[in-house]
């Protein structure tokens, strides 16, 4: 059997990926997967690259944001496969990150039959809830559902 080759091209990590060229074209643009050109300017992605673009899926899955992504990602190695090692110090420095977006979930997942997403808790008692808006002045956003309580206006 041949040995794999160390590279592959973007259409090879798009079609092994799942992800689209465009967008693979946009993580790297911000840092998060990075290649090396040919003499004539094709890019080619070291194949650990694969690990990583399948990282960025799951952590886009669960809501991290792409500066989150990338914070991470600098602690992993570019040029060869991430180690146990590696993946646990990733994992011990997301811990309270993860568990922080656990409990905003539960609590959405708590509020949301009761609130229609403008920050106050239902149409009934909006009124009474945020009479003249006073939730805008807390920020913009679903207010009530971010954490803000209605008895601190």
């Amino acid at each position: 059997m041949p040995a794999l080759d160390t590279e592959i091209t973007i259409g090879e990590l798009a079609e092994r990926s799942g992800v689209a060229t465009s967008a693979l074209r946009f993580y790297e643009s911000r840092g998060l997967i990075s290649s090396v050109r040919t003499t004539g300017g094709q890019r080619r992605f070291a194949r650990p690259t694969l690990r990583r673009v399948a990282f960025i899926q799951a952590a886009q899955r669960v809501g991290l944001s792409l500066d989150e992504i990338a914070t991470a990602l600098r602690t992993l190695p570019e040029r060869r496969t991430p180690t146990k090692a590696d993946w646990a110090l990733l994992s011990r420095s997301w811990k309270d990150l993860l568990r922080s977006r656990i409990e905003e979930l539960e609590t959405l997942q708590t509020r949301l039959t009761s609130c229609i997403g403008c920050g106050c808790l239902s149409l009934k008692t909006c009124g009474l809830l945020n009479t003249d808006d006073r939730a805008a002045a807390k920020g913009s956003g679903a207010r009530y559902l971010l954490g803000d309580s209605p008895e601190e206006d």
